[in-house]
């Protein structure tokens, strides 16, 4: 049984290497462009962050859903 095995698309892998490189680009940029923006406007936003610590508690219990790691309902020594 000698055969080849050949890809079913040559450049597949190579197109995949560039995404990924692109999406990496992008974010690095993202991140780049972020700290400028907030370098730049650090005195409007620091006046916010007592009200962003109070609005952190409410959002954290709506999306961190309790059925996920185990849920409140049910005997300690159930399983």
């Amino acid at each position: 049984m000698n055969h080849q095995h050949t890809p079913a698309q040559p450049g597949a892998t190579n197109s995949t290497a560039r995404r990924k490189r692109l999406i990496g680009a992008v974010i690095m940029v993202g991140f780049i462009g972020a700290f400028f923006l907030l370098r730049e406007h650090w005195s409007h936003i620091a006046g916010y962050w007592p009200y962003l610590l109070l609005l952190a508690c409410p959002l954290m219990h709506l999306f961190h859903g309790h059925g996920r790691h185990g849920s409140h309902s049910g005997g300690s020594g159930q399983k």
